[in-house]
């Protein structure tokens, strides 16, 4: 048995490390789940979150950061932003990642937006901050992190107030591929994909860090082909890009439709 006074200096050892411990860890992200009835809900959901955020980003600081992906997102957000209410002159919009092609071409995620987004509501083409498809891989990854560096002066990391990410069905998200080099760096902004294994081949994406600096992730995703992904990410836990956004000490929004969170 030790003695009272080795018994202190162990609590008070204990006591210690414990608070350097807490006083180092990073914060934890908040995490919410919300599961809905269907597709439909889900872009209702989701376009009711980017107004409540919009409106909170302008009241406070002036302006609206969002990143922005392709595959369903798109279809969610130009099928329902259109009826929101918010200040567009205000809104700054980037791309979470971006492939190499041109912007007449089906690929182009800024294609996407600026069909659905431009005319359906007051925002120009100028508010979109894109990537330059005309450059070499490397050479547009190095122009897009000057674009959005121009935008975030001053700071160690970009501080979007809100990312609408994707989930592929390898986990991947933005062009952060399972087992990729990419998905290790950890001081660039942006980084160049050249040997993408979902076509097309040659990607610019934001870096993980870049990514968890942000006030607010959100996944938005609906139908039973996601169920499998979606278990491994928020059931299992499973080590994939998906499961690596967490920004801190930001909010991480899942919003599901009750077939892609069926095996939960």
């Amino acid at each position: 048995m030790l003695p009272l006074k080795s018994k202190h200096k162990l609590f008070h050892f204990i006591f210690v490390r414990r608070a350097l411990w807490y006083k180092m860890a990073p914060p934890v992200s908040k995490v919410v789940r919300k599961i809905v009835k269907n597709e439909e809900e889900v872009a209702k959901e989701l376009c009711t979150l980017i107004e409540k955020l919009s409106n909170e980003a302008i009241s406070a600081r002036g302006q609206f950061s969002v990143g922005l992906s392709g595959g369903s997102m798109g279809k969610f957000v130009c099928g329902g932003l259109p009826g929101i209410t918010t200040t567009w002159a205000k809104w700054k919009l980037f791309f979470c990642d971006e492939r190499l092609v041109s912007f007449t071409d089906p690929e182009s995620t800024y294609k996407i937006y600026r069909a659905g987004l431009v005319g359906p509501t007051p925002l120009t083409e100028d508010q979109f901050v894109v990537v330059d498809p005309d450059l070499e891989v490397k050479a547009a990854a190095e122009d897009y992190e000057k674009k959005v560096q121009a935008i975030f002066p001053n700071k160690e990391w970009p501080s979007f107030d809100l990312l609408l990410l994707g989930m592929g069905p390898d986990g991947h998200t933005a062009s952060l591929f399972p087992g990729h080099v990419a998905l290790d760096e950890s001081k660039a902004w942006v980084v160049g994909v050249s040997d993408s294994p979902k076509p097309p081949p040659c990607r610019v994406t934001l870096t993980l860090p870049a990514i968890n600096h942000s006030a607010c992730c959100v996944f938005a995703m609906a139908g039973q082909g996601k169920a499998d992904m979606v278990k491994r990410v928020l059931g299992d836990g499973e080590d994939l890009p998906c499961s690596r956004v967490k920004p801190s000490p930001g909010q991480l929004v899942w919003i599901l439709d009750e077939a892609a969170a069926a095996k939960l």
